[in-house]
């Protein structure tokens, strides 16, 4: 089993924090786009329930001590009231690594999902079976669902990280969850028609052997890259450098792919202070891939001249 060090990634607004299994995670409901008419303690209510749920409950076959948890965040931001105790909100993931013998920790996942509907009468049981991922209610298994799904791609990539191909039968898991996804009029983001950045295309790319190189990135990204820099900076960023000139292969046989974006949403800090005292030909080299691979952050590469 790998050895995590505590992460400390703090939402601005209050959260409630519990000791869980696999994962030590903080969830935030904010309300304040709903009317004041609506009875705010069933938020209070879902808050700690979803934080009990996510903590407490068996994802892996694996035992994880304290400090190995995966350190975590959830924002459920709640935005509208639909009626019939249903409501439409947006979920941030977020999720971050520790990087071997350093303070550091770096992203993993940061990611804003705006198409999560659900229902939740208050004291409702928060329940969630992978094999019947539906339930008697789609709407009201929603969000117990894409919680789930985002746990299985959390673990995925944290697995990832620290063995080649370790994080497979996450990302299986959560392809199983798309396959089985509550189906309502109102509920979106599980198929490939309803757009090309959503639950479906992130978890059919990391499933698909067409991009199987973004898992030889992330592991080779943290074992050859990250976690070297105690020992030596030169050959972290040369670990960091050839996850680059694999990213670029990736995105030149599958341009505009869902998981290159995915992969970025946070890094791009990161990857300004990996070769920010780079030499001059390896800093030129990372700018040029990083401008093309990563357009939405191109201004911040201009920084590595």
């Amino acid at each position: 089993m790998h050895k995590k060090f505590l992460v400390a990634i703090i939402f601005s607004t209050a959260v409630l924090f519990v000791q869980g299994q696999e994962l030590q995670a903080r969830l935030t409901i904010i309300s304040v786009k709903i009317s004041s008419t609506v009875n705010k303690s069933v938020f209070q209510t879902l808050q700690t329930s979803l934080t009990n749920f996510i903590n407490n409950r068996k994802w892996t076959n694996d035992v994880f001590q304290t400090a190995e948890k995966i350190q975590c965040n959830f924002l459920l931001n709640i935005e509208e009231a639909l009626g019939n105790d249903v409501y439409r909100a947006k979920l941030t993931i977020q999720a971050a690594r520790p990087v071997h013998n350093t303070s550091y920790n770096s992203p993993i996942i940061n990611f804003l999902d705006d198409d999560v509907v659900f229902r939740y009468a208050e004291f409702q049981p928060i329940e969630f079976n992978e094999n019947r991922v539906q339930g008697n209610d789609p709407v009201a298994a929603n969000l117990t669902a894409i919680l789930a799904y985002y746990i299985d791609i959390i673990l995925g990539f944290d697995y990832d990280s620290f063995s080649l191909r370790g994080g497979d039968i996450y990302f299986q898991k959560a392809w199983n969850i798309v396959n089985n996804a509550p189906e309502s009029g109102s509920i979106k983001g599980w198929k490939s028609f309803e757009g090309l950045r959503n639950r479906y295309w992130l978890a059919e790319n990391l499933n698909n052997n067409r991009f199987a190189l973004i898992h030889d990135v992330m592991y080779s990204y943290y074992r050859s890259g990250l976690d070297r820099f105690y020992e030596s900076e030169d050959e972290a960023r040369k670990g960091v450098m050839n996850c680059l000139n694999y990213l670029s292969s990736l995105d030149k046989d599958n341009p505009n792919s869902m998981i290159l974006q995915f992969f970025f949403q946070g890094k791009s800090n990161e990857m300004v202070k990996v070769f920010s005292h780079a030499s001059a030909d390896l800093k030129t080299r990372a700018r040029e891939i990083l401008m093309k691979i990563d357009i939405s952050n191109a201004e911040m590469y201009k920084e590595l001249k």
